[in-house]
């Protein structure tokens, strides 16, 4: 999959908005070539990291997703696993070239279709949005995906890992100018 933008290096890096504990201060490569579901999905809960490791938080971005939407690797990497996690569907794919240890992105609630060890590219489809009942979701009180991003055991924000021309709503438009002369 092509897209605008693509030749990004994989060496940038960007910020991760809100940094609470030093380990997420020295960032994450964005690697990402795409978003796990749909174009540009509508965040409808951002990353809120927690103050201390067991407090209070939200590990992860809960990105608008309807039952049966493909999900797809945002990097390369190998799956870690694919099955339930406390009665939901959850992906796990460690990232190629992160470093040691690699960073994981989590996705779920998925119905996976890629199992264990299976290595994945950008943009492959690793299963599809579960449908789950809100009043069961600790995440979303309307459909969703929800996406993490772990290194080892210290939660990060997912969409550190989108290149900036990712994040953007598009690529920039001109518009007429009025009251000028169209040149001839």
């Amino acid at each position: 999959m092509s897209e605008a933008g693509d030749t990004a290096a994989a060496e940038d890096t960007a910020p991760v908005p809100g940094a609470g504990a030093p380990e997420a201060e020295a960032g994450v490569p964005a690697v990402g070539r795409v978003w796990p579901v749909g174009v540009r999905p509508r965040v409808l809960r951002g990353w809120e990291p927690p103050e201390t490791r067991y407090g209070r938080g939200h590990r992860g971005v809960d990105l608008a997703a309807t039952p049966g939407t493909p999900v797809r690797a945002v990097a390369a990497g190998r799956v870690s696993f694919a099955g339930q996690v406390a009665g939901r569907g959850v992906v796990s794919v460690e990232l190629s070239g992160t470093g040691t240890p690699p960073l994981r992105t989590t996705y779920e609630p998925v119905l996976p279709s890629v199992e264990k060890g299976a290595e994945v590219a950008p943009g492959e489809v690793i299963g599809a949005v579960a449908a789950t009942d809100p009043a069961r979701s600790p995440h979303c009180t309307a459909p969703c995906l929800h996406w993490g991003l772990l290194r080892a055991d210290v939660y990060l924000d997912p969409l550190a890992l989108l290149p900036p021309w990712l994040l953007r709503n598009g690529p920039p438009r001109l518009l007429p100018v009025l009251g000028l002369p169209v040149p001839g």
